[in-house]
């Protein structure tokens, strides 16, 4: 796996004694509050939660770490609060969504933060979404929404069920009634079970997996297509394409491979911009030491979360680079293709 190299590179490289030092003496009885964009029980939960039980003891210092849930705004609310009303000592690790770095390019409205200013400290796995309905809805197939109404329901405006499923209809023609503003996708799963909506999309497959993996066993659910660059083999063998793969001109293919490209940092973490260096470096190791820790690998593993493709810190601030050079046009087709409305 990629990340054995870069912690194997990392860990062979000390700090200077004197930083070491310093950091230890600021984490030392501190605490590292770790900001989770979403309402508890989601994926996102579970796995800024999982970090904030092992990343401590790999901080010089030991700090007490404590977890706080700030959903609100599709992630912007965490991403913001990081970046302007948190502490910008390196008492912050921001976990945030994907959407919530891009949305200075693409959001409807101006956002109180410059993502290629964060410092960004990795990201725990590459993430997969889906779209999914009731085995009871009137869609059996992705296909299927091209020919008649689904309803599916979506988190705030910036929030992939929200910006994926417009996309579909926007870019892709797509007969999907989306009913938005729910909190979160445990939300938007009780609106599933008790019948209000027939499904979502941009929903994490590990959210599936983890939190309500019954779902499928009892084919509660249908998984009917996955949403990304290339496909999961587990996703695969329930016979959803890829959504991608509906894509009829480039203009659509190269907006689709864009609002996709986020899923590469699944879970991406990050900190203030005037958080010291030297803490920022600590960190860094910290995360990528953790990764490789086995108690951290295997309590991901009872949970069934994935530690897939995690990215370091310097691959993620360069991926991010990218993304934000993204060509003009392109954002501008992006922009219409998740604006607010479906047909």
């Amino acid at each position: 796996m990629r990340i054995l190299a870069y912690a194997a590179a990392l860990l062979l490289v000390p700090p200077p004694a004197l930083a070491q030092d310093a950091v230890a003496n600021f984490y030392r009885g501190r605490q590292l509050s770790v900001i989770i964009p979403s309402s508890a029980g989601g994926g996102y939960d579970l796995y800024g939660r999982l970090v904030a039980r092992h990343i401590g003891k790999h901080l010089p210092g030991s700090p007490n770490v404590a977890p706080s849930n700030m959903a609100g705004a599709a992630g912007v609310a965490a991403a913001q609060y990081v970046y302007a009303a948190g502490a910008k000592d390196g008492s912050v690790l921001g976990l945030v969504y994907p959407n919530a770095i891009i949305e200075p390019l693409t959001g409807r409205a101006p956002v109180r933060y410059d993502s290629a200013k964060f410092n960004y400290i990795g990201s725990a796995n590459a993430e997969v979404f889906i779209c999914y309905v009731a085995s009871a809805s009137p869609v059996k197939s992705f296909a299927d929404v091209f020919e008649r109404e689904v309803i599916l329901g979506a988190s705030g405006a910036g929030a992939p069920s929200s910006e994926y499923t417009a996309m579909y209809n926007n870019l892709l023609g797509a007969k999907i009634k989306i009913v938005a503003g729910y909190p979160g996708i445990t939300e938007i799963g009780l609106a599933i079970e008790k019948g209000e909506i027939h499904g979502t999309c941009g929903s994490s497959w590990a959210t599936m997996t983890t939190g309500r993996p019954h779902w499928l066993k009892d084919n509660v659910m249908r998984v009917i297509a996955q949403e990304g660059l290339k496909p999961h083999p587990d996703i695969a063998a329930l016979g959803a394409p890829l959504t991608i793969s509906f894509a009829k001109t480039p203009e659509q293919r190269a907006v689709m491979q864009f609002v996709y490209a986020q899923s590469e940092f699944g879970r991406p973490f990050l900190m203030a911009p005037e958080t010291p260096v030297e803490r920022v470096a600590a960190m860094r190791r910290a995360f990528s030491a953790m990764l490789v820790d086995r108690e951290f690998l295997d309590e991901a593993a009872k949970q069934k979360l994935e530690i897939v493709d995690p990215m370091d810190g310097a691959t993620l601030q360069g991926a991010v680079e990218r993304l934000m050079a993204t060509d003009a046009g392109v954002i501008e087709a992006v922009k219409r293709a998740v604006g607010v409305g479906g047909r």
